[in-house]
């Protein structure tokens, strides 16, 4: 028993020490892949159950304007990381090599989830298992409140990536 609790103890104190080594700050040189993926001196990141709107998809606003759907996600993740104030955290390894992140950026003095504002504003939307299930059902009510609201992309119309990836199209 002591053994065990020895053992249990040195991973509470050894945890917080993890954690401050492996936090990232991305502070320049990031190139923006998608709303959801960067790269950085070298290293593809990206953030842990969000979704952004596909590349060379079309977003219609509702007075008929078109864009790239992708690239607004795009903008609105480079305008979380332009405050500068930006943590994450890994938290695991994708297929393709990236590193999976959960991030932190302050936003009107309070340190908000990334990729809960990015969802929860209509920027992106949470990422769903192959089964559909959400990733992480926070996301998943971020994304409904969004979508209620008419927040961001879901003031106009796009094809949903989600359904996109999943069943493809």
């Amino acid at each position: 028993m002591r053994i065990k609790l020895t053992i249990l103890l040195a991973m509470v104190i050894g945890l917080p020490a993890f954690a401050q080594q492996t936090t990232i700050r991305f502070t320049d040189d990031v190139a923006f892949e998608t709303g959801d993926t960067w790269s950085h001196k070298g290293r593809k990141y990206r953030l842990f159950g969000v979704q952004s709107c596909l590349r060379g998809t079309t977003y219609r606003s509702t007075d008929g304007h078109e864009e790239d759907c992708g690239l607004r996600s795009i903008a609105s993740l480079a305008a979380l990381f332009s405050t500068g104030t930006g943590l994450c955290q890994p938290v695991g390894s994708t297929r393709d090599g990236a590193t999976f992140v959960v991030c932190a950026a302050a936003i009107d003095g309070a340190t908000v989830d990334v990729g809960t504002a990015l969802i929860s504003s209509g920027a992106a939307f949470a990422a769903t298992l192959p089964s559909g299930a959400p990733v992480s059902k926070a996301y998943a009510v971020a994304e409904l409140t969004a979508k209620e609201n008419h927040s961001g992309l879901w003031a106009g119309t796009f094809d949903h990536p989600i359904r996109l990836l999943i069943d493809g199209g």
